[in-house]
């Protein structure tokens, strides 16, 4: 079983190696759910840990349908993050109508290789994942990134599994959103998904002494005097619980 933990940090990428995760996404403004991060982050976090570099192309936040600017953008990402020693790439584009761009993202997949790619939540916005799946499967993409179409993975279970069966194999499913510790074991269970993906974040609070009141420097309010990081006793405590439901597993299994 693989833990992919999501971070926007170097701090927060070293954490989850610390942790014990055997890849990262890495991505920016998680508050947007992910956006391309800097040449300088990518660089700076592959010179600070050695386990799997997943970088998120996505040249903005909303929807997943792309102009063909923004799409001239996600290449050049792509280009971007290869230069820079990225070990896979994450993205996923959809039509007007809810279905996987077929046709663009096979591009972007054939651009990003030899680096695997994984299509993102993208697909949880699709009227039937499922169904989705084989369309994914057509651009050459690797692994699925999904909480089976709900809010989160659990709720998502049984979607998820179906997306396990229908895969048969061909393309990994990881599951999403949600995951702690203490839900892990239990999604993991209910899907069959032998990978997982989470942010599994904390909120601390500024080291800023002075904090002027009344201003903000976004539309978020009571954003400016607090971050969210990953920190390594709760990446320890997800992969302590995937490798005791290993553990158990390989108990009960015959021979």
């Amino acid at each position: 079983m693989k833990l992919e933990i999501c971070v926007d940090s170097v701090e927060s990428a070293i954490a989850a190696e610390r942790g014990g995760a055997q890849r990262i996404e890495l991505c920016s403004d998680l508050l947007e759910g992910g956006i391309t991060p800097s040449a300088g982050l990518i660089a700076t976090v592959r010179k600070s840990i050695s386990i799997g570099l997943f970088v998120m192309i996505r040249p903005r936040g909303g929807d997943f349908c792309y102009t063909p600017l923004e799409f001239e953008v996600m290449r050049e990402e792509i280009r971007q993050a290869r230069h820079l020693g990225a070990d896979g790439i994450v993205l996923g584009l959809l039509d007007e109508i809810g279905g996987v761009d077929v046709a663009r993202t096979r591009e972007l997949v054939e651009l990003a290789a030899p680096l695997p790619v994984t299509f993102h939540r993208a697909i949880d916005m699709t009227p039937n994942p499922s169904l989705a799946l084989i369309d994914v499967l057509a651009t050459g993409a690797c692994r699925i990134l999904t909480s089976g179409g709900m809010p989160t993975a659990d709720r998502g279970a049984r979607e998820i599994a179906c997306m396990v069966e229908a895969a048969k194999g061909r393309i990994a499913i990881m599951a999403a959103s949600g995951i702690t510790a203490e839900t892990i074991a239990a999604v993991a269970k209910a899907t069959g998904a032998a990978e997982f993906h989470t942010s599994a974040r904390t909120e601390i609070s500024s080291t800023a002494q002075f904090r002027k009141k009344g201003m903000a420097m976004g539309d978020i309010g009571d954003r400016e005097y607090k971050r969210f990081v990953v920190q390594e006793q709760s990446v320890r405590a997800l992969t302590d619980a995937l490798q005791h439901l290993a553990a158990e597993h390989s108990v009960i299994q015959p021979g």
